[in-house]
């Protein structure tokens, strides 16, 4: 039997703010429940010292300073806060203070400090509007905490589209850097594709534009380890789709990962 497209909904908006909260946990376990942060992993470590220190000219109490940055454990985020805010007040015109704003965002994102979270991300986009980590970010994060009964709910789905559209540009005209290999760099941005593609197929979701929700999540849930979330709002588009059989295989799939919708997904599945 078909489930209504209102029970579906309201099911959802516990159910996106559940998997969010428990994101820190997740990432902890290796599941890929959220964003990937830049600086709290190695291989966005080793790109952004790539691309934000070896082609700036800084001297060596801006670069050591940074370097300490971006070497706080992504399990410290207060740490991690506390240098970069810092680092901006003694070096408010640094050239390095854009790659600072997007440490920051994701450290206020690990505290799900949401007013912060914002006015990093408006920071760093200010410095570089091009900002990829920011723009994937914060669209993933905007269809996630959505609030419909917000006055500005539509223009934040909005905001959130331009956000992963631009990202998605930025990254089909990206020029790798020097001292990344290959694989790393295509690691890299497909890694990011994907985190695009997931947010969009929110956002669609959410307007209750079930086919194109659809084609965003399917491509965000082709690799091996797709997001849990992304596979429960794909079986539930393919329900509104009546499409049974392929919302099974989606539920399914989600049943599969350990996580706040495993049981909400074997349910789903039978």
């Amino acid at each position: 039997m078909r489930t209504s497209s209102i029970w579906i909904a309201g099911l959802l908006a516990i159910s996106l703010g559940s998997a969010l909260a428990a994101a820190p946990e997740s990432r902890a376990q290796g599941q890929q429940a959220t964003p990937v942060m830049s600086g709290a992993d190695d291989l966005q470590t080793q790109l952004h010292m790539l691309t934000d220190v070896q082609r700036q000219t800084v001297d060596n109490g801006q670069e050591k300073a940074y370097r300490a940055f971006y070497k706080v454990a992504p399990n410290d985020p207060d740490e991690k806060i506390h240098l970069g805010n810092e680092f901006l007040r003694q070096y408010p015109k640094s050239p390095l203070d854009e790659a600072v704003d997007v440490g920051l965002t994701n450290a206020y994102y690990a505290k799900q400090d949401w007013n912060d979270f914002y006015a990093s991300a408006d920071e760093a986009l200010a410095l570089n509007p091009d900002e990829v980590d920011i723009l994937t970010t914060v669209g993933w994060v905007i269809p996630h905490e959505y609030d419909p009964t917000e006055a500005n709910a539509a223009q934040q789905l909005d905001k959130a589209q331009t956000y992963e559209r631009r990202a998605l540009d930025v990254l089909a005209k990206m020029p790798k850097p020097k001292g990344v290999s290959d694989q790393a760099f295509a690691a890299m941005k497909a890694q990011k594709e994907e985190q695009a593609h997931s947010a969009l197929g929110l956002v669609y979701f959410r307007r209750g534009d079930y086919p194109n929700s659809v084609t965003e999540l399917q491509q965000s849930t082709q690799g091996a380890n797709p997001d849990q979330t992304d596979l429960f709002v794909l079986g539930v588009d393919l329900q509104n789709l009546n499409r049974p059989s392929d919302a099974k295989a989606a539920f399914s799939r989600c049943a599969k990962i350990p996580g706040a919708l495993q049981t909400r997904c074997q349910q789903s599945a039978e």
